[in-house]
């Protein structure tokens, strides 16, 4: 592990390209198309319908926002 290779480029030891490993990519993107469908459907006009696809890229943003938001609320009861 560390070893330079012959190129002077240091080797990390792990096998496989880019793309491989952490299994977030599938999860994320099932999210993405169930926020799509979601805010879509609450969406008007034409803006809103952009609107909600932006959101939906952005949603894990919001959701660990809330998650923080929830518990510092909590911590600021005990």
């Amino acid at each position: 592990m560390g070893e330079k290779s012959a190129k002077g480029v240091k080797e990390s030891g792990r096998k496989g390209g880019p793309g491989q490993g952490g299994g977030g990519s599938p999860v994320y993107g099932l999210g993405f198309i169930g926020a799509v469908v979601w805010h879509w459907q609450h969406a008007d006009t034409p803006q809103e319908k952009a609107l909600a696809v932006l959101k939906s890229a952005v949603w894990p943003a919001f959701l660990v926002y809330g998650a923080f938001r929830a518990l510092d609320q909590a911590s600021v009861e005990v």
